[in-house]
């Protein structure tokens, strides 16, 4: 009997997709987390006034190191070659939350979309972490896989 869930063996004991079977493919993903805040913290932080400087330089430089520890966190995720990470962060109408946008990409067996995750929510706790000091009620939220191509799988793209 086939398991559903790739990351467990027929016993039901957690175990690494074996993926050497699998075709080498170019793959991508995008994951996206949002930082609330009260307007002027969000203010703050998308003009760079934050004491502690730059912080969505800060934040971009963490979530592309967060992308490529991804397997060192996640415990049954493969080890994998990047080609790309890239980190966008906007502020969003309304003025009380930034979008985190985290693309990764590879040539290889298995797909990127942790790499994404984990790129995202880095960058978004970063952001947190910097401006804190100004506002505790800050809430990390909609962590989320957005878009994937590549793999056995097939392409995936969140519903609008």
């Amino acid at each position: 009997m086939a398991n559903s869930l790739t990351h467990l063996n027929d016993r039901g004991e957690a175990h690494i997709v074996d993926i050497g079977d699998k075709a080498v493919t170019r793959r991508h993903a995008i994951a996206e987390a949002r930082l609330v805040g009260n307007a002027d913290t969000i203010t703050t932080i998308a003009t760079g006034g934050l004491k502690k400087g730059d912080a969505l330089a800060v934040a971009r430089v963490a979530g592309i190191m967060a992308a490529k520890k991804t397997a060192d966190l996640i415990p049954l995720c493969h080890p994998i070659a990047l080609t790309k990470v890239a980190i966008d962060i906007e502020a969003e109408a309304g003025g009380t939350s930034l979008r985190i946008l985290a693309r990764a990409e590879t040539t290889g067996q298995t797909g990127v979309e942790m790499e994404a995750l984990v790129a995202a929510s880095t960058a978004a706790l970063t952001l947190y972490d910097m401006a804190k000091a100004i506002d505790r009620d800050m809430v990390v939220t909609d962590i989320r896989v957005i878009e994937k191509t590549g793999g056995k799988s097939g392409d995936y793209r969140k519903a609008t």
